[in-house]
């Protein structure tokens, strides 16, 4: 009985001493929304035209390239745009992609500090996603929710934009053209088009964006606009 009790306590102390302990792994934090914006509110400017065109658009370079929407510029007359510090200056339209609905412009000057967003990130159904624009003229308005779906569809023959992200954050009229923004801030998408049924511009949960890659690459179609 001794012997038997002294090799098994003797096998329990080898065990534990050859035992490596756990290493803790690291725990990563998501920015909250507060984070993400005072992050990604730099990179985003709004966008006006002499004709009364709204919208927004983000800063993708160091060059100052902005990118927005086509339909919130197109035939629009004079561009205006303002920066997060207040630089307000004109802008010329250096590329367009009809059938994405997107276009690039080149501002005229630039604010002392110039702050290029994070292109690229998780786009993923059911990820958390926040966009940031200028809904009804209330500029630089935040809104948050999840991704619905993705590869849809917005619109009908000549005017279907296809491979787009279905999110649920609110857009309205003058969202167009503004980033939509991963979990960690990273712009996935510019916001293009809402689902449309009444007719009346009123948004109905279903919003959809290009997605950046597309956005910065061709694509075809264009869907209802914001």
């Amino acid at each position: 009985m001794g012997a038997a009790f002294l090799a098994g306590r003797g096998s329990s102390s080898l065990f534990a001493a050859s035992t490596p302990s756990p290493t803790p792994t690291p725990t990563r934090t998501t920015p909250s929304v507060s984070d993400v914006y005072r992050s990604v509110g730099p990179s985003v400017v709004v966008v006006q035209t002499g004709k009364g065109g709204l919208g927004a658009g983000t800063i993708v370079a160091d060059d100052g390239s902005i990118l927005t929407a086509n339909h919130v510029v197109e035939g629009g007359g004079k561009i205006t745009v303002t920066f997060s510090d207040g630089t307000k200056t004109a802008a010329t339209v250096s590329s367009t992609d009809t059938e994405r609905d997107i276009a690039t412009l080149t501002p005229s000057e630039l604010p002392e500090v110039l702050t290029p967003a994070t292109l690229g990130g998780k786009a993923e159904v059911g990820g958390a996603v926040t966009a940031i624009g200028n809904p009804l003229g209330l500029a630089y308005s935040v809104t948050t929710g999840v991704i619905s779906g993705l590869d849809r569809t917005s619109g009908s023959g000549k005017n279907a934009l296809t491979g787009l992200i279905q999110f649920d954050a609110a857009a309205n009229p003058g969202s167009s053209g503004g980033p939509l923004l991963d979990a960690d801030g990273g712009v996935i998408g510019v916001v293009v088009a809402i689902a449309d049924p009444g007719g009346d511009d009123a948004f109905a949960g279903i919003a959809f964006a290009v997605p950046i890659s597309a956005a910065l690459g061709g694509g075809d179609g264009s869907g209802p606009q914001l």
